[in-house]
């Protein structure tokens, strides 16, 4: 019995970013299974002085990438969808040796293809987590271990922080020592091709993602320290290109309690190489000079938040985030971005443990290396019922 507690904390912390833990149970054989999620509407009023925000993931929450800039004339757009209503089941099975294997499947319909808004709005579910654990070691589809949840602001939007924050999920084995843990990752890179810009996805690595991270936790909050080492490499032999470069960043994440309810969150990451790891991939991880040679591009991320619970309904937070991109324009041209930064304010209402209703506000930018920039002002409610 004394690996329940472990497994018991994994789980939990993958129910962050919003989920109520009253869920259903029931107990096939020696197994405990849960069914849990929620159904949440969001409704978008969005403005862009600076050209089109094109349909696409960019309308159902913030991707700071997709900011517009340099375009003509203001555009405004009006949305709603439930793409973010979720569903899990966990299961829990006592082992003859007396410890706990513990396993959890969660879908979304967040970044899923299909659906026609003309007629039907349907949309295939996708898989959030696939992961189980047993005695200190996880394997699976979940967070990535250089991601600390505990630093997640509460938000209307999908993530809240998103310019500065690490934001990962994918498969990985996970061993777990006290307050310590080890990782190795699916790697996967992507890479700027030239000052052209634009996007190269390779999977040639030939080196996992490899990740140590050390969490503290104390009555004032919680610290966690992160490193992460990865390989980026691309081959294409038609065009005779063959060539990897390696990648490290270090993640300092908390959350400081400012009173009992209160408190601030903050992150900070930077490196060489972070590419998709942060800012939902706004900058590569490498890119690519003219003799077919590997540059690892480096980038900072910031972000903090602060948490002011008013009464046992209401509850307000106010969220910063900016990422940093130092491009070598030599190299990636003048056309990428080079910084994207966004201020929200949110209020939350608590109508019962299993209701809540809430209004944000966002204020973002983006500014390309040429100078070019361009704003995003975006009003969004939301309707949640966890279960």
């Amino acid at each position: 019995m004394k690996q329940l507690p472990f497994a018991c904390t994994l789980l939990a912390a993958s129910m962050t970013l919003g989920l109520n833990q009253a869920q259903a149970s029931f107990t096939v054989g020696n197994t405990d299974i849960s069914f849990g999620g929620f159904i949440k509407l969001d409704v978008m009023l969005n403005d862009t002085p600076d050209g089109n925000l094109a349909t696409g993931i960019g309308r159902d929450f913030y991707v700071p990438s997709l900011t517009p800039v340099g375009g003509d004339g203001e555009s405004t757009k009006f949305d709603m969808h439930a793409r973010q209503s979720r569903f899990f089941f966990t299961t829990s099975t006592q082992l003859e040796n007396g410890k706990t294997l513990a396993g959890r499947f969660e879908f979304d319909m967040m970044s899923t293809p299909g659906g026609d808004q003309r007629i039907s709005n349907g949309y295939s579910p996708g898989i959030r987590h696939a992961f189980f654990t047993y005695d200190k070691w996880l394997f699976g589809q979940t967070w990535s271990t250089f991601m600390d949840l505990t630093s997640l602001p509460e938000s209307v939007d999908f993530v809240g922080n998103t310019d500065g924050q690490i934001f990962v999920r994918q498969p990985q084995i996970r061993y777990t020592n006290g307050n310590f843990q080890f990782a190795i990752e699916n790697p996967e890179s992507t890479i700027t091709p030239g000052p052209t810009g634009g996007r190269v996805v390779s999977d040639d690595n030939t080196m996992p993602d490899l990740v140590a991270r050390y969490n503290h936790k104390a009555d004032w909050g919680s610290l966690s320290v992160s490193g992460l080492v990865r390989q980026l490499a691309y081959e294409d032999r038609a065009l005779q290109i063959d060539d990897s470069v390696m990648g490290y960043a270090v993640s300092v994440t908390g959350k400081v309690m400012v009173s009992e309810t209160n408190d601030i969150r903050f992150t900070f990451n930077t490196g060489k190489g972070l590419g998709r790891y942060i800012g939902l991939n706004t900058s590569n991880g490498a890119v690519l000079d003219a003799n077919g040679e590997l540059h690892a591009i480096k980038s900072t991320g910031f972000t903090a938040a602060y948490r002011h619970v008013w009464d046992a309904h209401w509850r307000t937070n106010l969220i910063y985030a900016t990422l940093r991109v130092d491009n070598d324009t030599a190299l990636t041209g003048i056309a990428v971005t080079k910084s994207t930064e966004s201020l929200a304010a949110n209020m939350i209402y608590q109508a019962s443990r299993h209701l809540q209703f809430g209004l944000e506000f966002r204020h973002a930018t983006r500014k390309l290396e040429s100078g070019t920039d361009g704003d995003l002002n975006r009003l969004q409610f939301m309707a949640k019922y966890d279960f």
